[in-house]
């Protein structure tokens, strides 16, 4: 019985590169469940082996469908279809979207509020943090956006404040249109220098400095 693996696609019909580079065939009786169907899918991994097909393009990584043996693709296929027919499941459903989408209202709100926190700016300046943490917050919170507001591998304070050195960074730098070396560490070179440029416009406003408004960057961002 073939193991779960993670693979890669290759040029050739019904083969396989291992995360190693090995080619691999495409066991016989089996076919390849495309992705779009998350609960299917979930349920062809947990029913036994299979090879999940992902496809690296850049710094982004693609799901290229599932191999699993194509009868019990079929026979998982129909019993989900007839779970969906039945109206428990579509009243299930709708009550997991709403829990969801409640517990998706409260972390916005939690995130925005170590946004506030972390900005720690002078009183002088707290309604320009509430603005600055409620924009920050719209685009790294919502489910999809890949940013690091999303990852639960570290505490929330800390998401917060590398979520706003990523906001500064694009919003008040020159990063986007920087033409930066396609070499090792250089990207990362050039995201160090500019953090310490945003801390450093940061700490202005924590000690409460008078800004020349028409000409800070943050300024301009927020408007």
């Amino acid at each position: 019985m073939p193991e779960s693996l993670i693979v890669r696609p290759a040029p050739k019909a019904r083969h396989v590169f291992t995360i190693q580079a090995e080619l691999l065939p495409v066991p016989v009786g089996w076919a390849l469940l495309p992705p779009g169907d998350a609960a299917l899918s979930r349920r062809i991994k947990h029913d036994g082996p299979t090879w999940t097909v992902k496809e690296k393009k850049g710094r982004k990584e693609f799901s290229r469908g599932i191999w699993a043996p194509a009868d019990r693709i079929e026979s998982l296929r129909i019993i989900l279809e007839c779970e969906r027919a039945d109206p428990a499941y579509t009243k299930k459903l709708e009550a997991g979207r709403t829990r969801r989408a409640q517990q998706e209202v409260a972390y916005s709100e939690d995130f925005t509020a170590a946004l506030r926190d972390t900005l720690n700016f002078h009183p002088r300046y707290r309604l320009l943090a509430d603005r600055m943490a409620a924009l920050i917050s719209q685009h790294a919170t919502p489910v999809g956006s890949g940013t690091v507001a999303r990852t639960k591998r570290i505490p929330i304070e800390q998401r917060a404040q590398a979520a706003i050195i990523a906001w500064l960074r694009h919003q008040t730098t020159a990063y986007d249109n920087m033409h930066i070396p396609r070499e090792k560490g250089a990207r990362r070179e050039v995201r160090r220098g500019l953090a310490k440029e945003s801390k450093r416009l940061l700490q202005s406003y924590r000690d409460g400095t008078r800004i020349d408004v028409e000409q800070c960057p943050l300024q301009k961002a927020i408007r």
